[in-house]
């Protein structure tokens, strides 16, 4: 089983979330998700997800809190690679303080947009959008929502 942890930006502002579009390297299409991405050996994950947010976005932002973690299991069939796979995916909430939107440089996000919530149920999206987004809503106390089903327009 190979396994990865992720550092995820849920910004959230006057109704709307921050969607980066993602573009597989592989031709196997692109797909809207948080800003975010890989925690490196010995990085913690507060300051990865400060770094994730500048690199895919061109955006500077600060962390406002923690909001949750999620864990998934990715069966070998559906994993992109072949091997069975988890996800441990740290949520925080984050606040844009600057920059300019921009595509990732020799990178997979093409662009990042602010995008309606009510919007975001018609996107092809990584279920990691629907996760962010109800931790930001509900805000368990536990820092834990109920299992997002993966399908339709939601892909791991």
């Amino acid at each position: 089983m190979s396994f990865r942890l992720a550092a995820y930006a849920v910004c959230v502002d006057d109704g709307r979330v921050l969607l980066a579009r993602y573009v597989s390297p592989k031709g196997e299409g692109s797909w809207w998700t948080l800003p975010g991405g890989k925690v490196e050996p010995a990085e913690d994950p507060f300051d990865a997800v400060i770094r994730e947010v500048l690199e895919e976005t061109g955006c500077d932002a600060v962390v406002e809190r923690l909001l949750g973690v999620d864990s998934r299991v990715i069966g070998a069939a559906e994993s992109t690679s072949g091997v069975e796979h988890q996800n441990v995916g740290i949520f925080y909430g984050v606040r844009i303080t600057g920059g300019e939107f921009r595509a990732e440089p020799n990178g997979e996000t093409a662009e990042s947009v602010w995008t309606p919530i009510p919007e975001v149920a018609g996107l092809h999206r990584s279920v990691i959008v629907d996760v962010g987004i109800a931790l930001s809503q509900i805000a368990p106390a536990t820092g834990h929502v109920p299992p997002v089903q993966v399908g339709g327009l939601i892909r791991h």
